[in-house]
């Protein structure tokens, strides 16, 4: 090179970043390489030396203009390999200043349907205050509706019976007690959201349950055997009731005994949950209003549960709301109803808080779901509904929990967030219980005389937080089968998630003998072993994922592009 000769450009790399009011647009990457070379490429003409300098911006079809793509990809490639760092460096610092491309909650003021919805969670408060009650657990199934005490919406005339019904399971998978608890207990049961319904639209508080199919509310039907409740009972027109011939109202029916009735004229139910409660009603459809990302409202037409007798422990459960929210696989569940009609993806997700009387949110649809971070683990195919996982191995910090005592190996594990707490089958259960007898530090020692859970321990001190003595218990873990090329799956239950306080300042274990819940070879996962966590349960993929949180805001996450 000539002392007087300007050096020649070798390269240019133009990084477009997105408008700062827009970053879902992405960044943009070009490269281009200028030859140096004097030589005339073949069948073309010598351009001048000044000509050579300018940027290639114009058409490529220009014949002024060569790019000398075998000098950027072979003749340069330490060049290259310095523009890619550079990049990837530039790319790597965006990102990492402009974080609200990852947590960005998109305005939804464009003319797109909805297709995801947020529902803020509220704990029972003050539940705890109430005379002595029995541990909430859910797992509701359709069964044979007693036509006797059938209430008709559509006669005049008709007024309900109350009758005192003796609960019988249908199946004998179904067919079988809960071990119940008295006294004051904490956590204070379920988490409830709410709900707008009708026209004008009113306020329903409704417990959330991933165990049950259908979403009812109190109805005025009028009410044969209602609680109180948070709101005036819902009154449906005659012309919201479903007739018999409905396509959910078939699919509600045709696991009854006595099949679908062709010949009533509008659709019955009658729901018995695990804990030997029920409910009974007609299917309805009415408007629902729901609250997308930006706070608008979505308005859509759904059928749920006019539910006007209800029996056992719901009484004491509908003190502070007004029905139950169906979140499972079911094709009349809320979730299952919105992804038939194309509103949604059929995916739910919920984030349980773990501080003492925070809420935390549920959502419907794929848009809040985490693109990283989320461990997964394959659903199975379950006749209940349920959100169910292949357990193949559970243990106590290095204590191996048997599932049965004949150790027949994998079991399974339910994900139900219409139960209090969580339970174990009879052996994994003996096996907890004795491993805990270990626990000692602080004057840690059982105490019989609190009867808020089966098993307290005293210490010398009032305990107020399960942090005070976690140091003294170990963590569980449990270990999900693999299905296909898919590695196993690990959750991790730390003492918060399995321990409580009682009211006489004792700690407590929150895991109860689950021998007698539904067939006894079945882990039910409740709220107690759910908080602290985001879960999500993706319906089209057939699988259930889940992720450390503080359950303070939902994060929208789709439609993110890498780049």
């Amino acid at each position: 090179m000539e002392p007087d000769e300007s050096p020649q450009l070798k390269g240019v790399v133009i990084i477009t970043l997105p408008p700062a009011d827009n970053p879902s647009l992405g960044k943009t990457i070009t490269a281009f390489t200028l030859s140096d070379s004097t030589q005339t490429p073949p069948n073309q003409t010598h351009q001048a030396p000044q000509q050579q300098s300018e940027l290639p911006i114009q058409s490529p079809s220009n014949p002024q203009r060569h790019f000398s793509w075998r000098g950027t990809l072979i003749g340069t490639p330490r060049n290259v390999l310095r523009l890619v760092g550079i990049s990837l460096i530039v790319l790597i610092l965006w990102g990492s200043v402009s974080t609200s491309t990852h947590y960005e909650l998109r305005n939804s003021d464009d003319d797109e349907k909805p297709n995801s919805f947020i529902f803020p969670l509220f704990p029972k408060l003050g539940a705890n205050q109430l005379s002595q009650r029995d541990v909430e657990l859910k797992l509701g199934r359709f069964v044979d509706v007693k036509r006797e005490n059938v209430v008709s919406l559509l006669d005049d005339g008709a007024r309900p019976r109350k009758v005192a019904k003796s609960v019988a399971m249908a199946s004998a998978a179904e067919s079988s007690s809960v071990f119940t608890v008295k006294g004051n207990i904490y956590p204070d049961g379920l988490y409830y959201t709410y709900m707008l319904v009708g026209s004008p639209p009113r306020p329903y508080f409704l417990d959330m349950d991933t165990g049950s199919d259908l979403t009812w509310i109190q109805c005025d039907a009028p009410c044969a055997s209602c609680a109180k409740g948070a709101h005036p009972f819902y009154k449906p027109p005659k012309s919201n009731i479903i007739p018999s011939k409905d396509l959910l109202c078939i699919e509600v029916q045709r696991t009854q005994r006595t099949g679908y009735c062709e010949a009533c004229h509008q659709c019955d139910y009658e729901i018995e949950y695990a804990d030997h409660s029920s409910s009974m009603g007609v299917l309805a459809r009415d408007e629902l209003h729901l609250t997308v990302a930006n706070g608008s409202l979505s308005k859509l037409n759904v059928v749920f549960g006019c539910a006007y007798d209800q029996q056992g422990l719901l009484l004491n459960s509908l003190t502070k709301t007004d029905g139950i929210l169906g979140l499972s696989r079911a094709k009349v569940s809320l979730p299952s109803q919105l992804a038939s009609q194309g509103v949604i993806s059929n995916v739910i997700g919920h984030c349980l808080a773990t501080e003492i009387g925070g809420g935390g949110y549920m959502f419907l649809g794929d848009d809040y779901v985490p693109l990283s971070q989320m461990a997964w683990a394959p659903m199975l195919n379950s006749p209940l509904n349920s959100y169910t996982l292949g357990i193949e191995k559970m243990t106590y910090g290095s204590k191996q929990l048997t599932f049965q005592s004949q150790n027949t190996g994998a079991g399974r594990v339910f994900f139900d967030s219409g139960s209090s707490y969580t339970y174990f089958t009879r052996q994994a259960y003996s096996d907890l219980v004795a491993a805990l007898k270990g626990v000692h530090g602080d004057g840690l020692v059982q105490d019989a005389s609190d009867t808020s859970l089966p098993i307290c321990w005293g210490a010398k001190f009032p305990i107020r937080s399960v942090k005070e003595v976690e140091k003294f218990f170990k963590p569980l873990t449990l270990q999900f089968g693999k299905k296909w090329w898919i590695a196993s799956t690990n959750l991790q239950i730390f003492p918060e998630g399995y321990l409580i306080i009682s009211n006489k300042g004792n700690v407590c274990l929150g895991i109860l003998d689950g021998s007698k819940v539904l067939d006894g070879s079945t882990v039910v996962l409740g709220d107690i072993s759910l908080r602290g966590r985001l879960v999500v349960y993706d319906n089209v993929h057939q699988k259930i994922g889940w992720m450390q949180s503080d359950c303070a805001k939902p994060r929208r996450f789709k439609s993110l592009s890498l780049f």
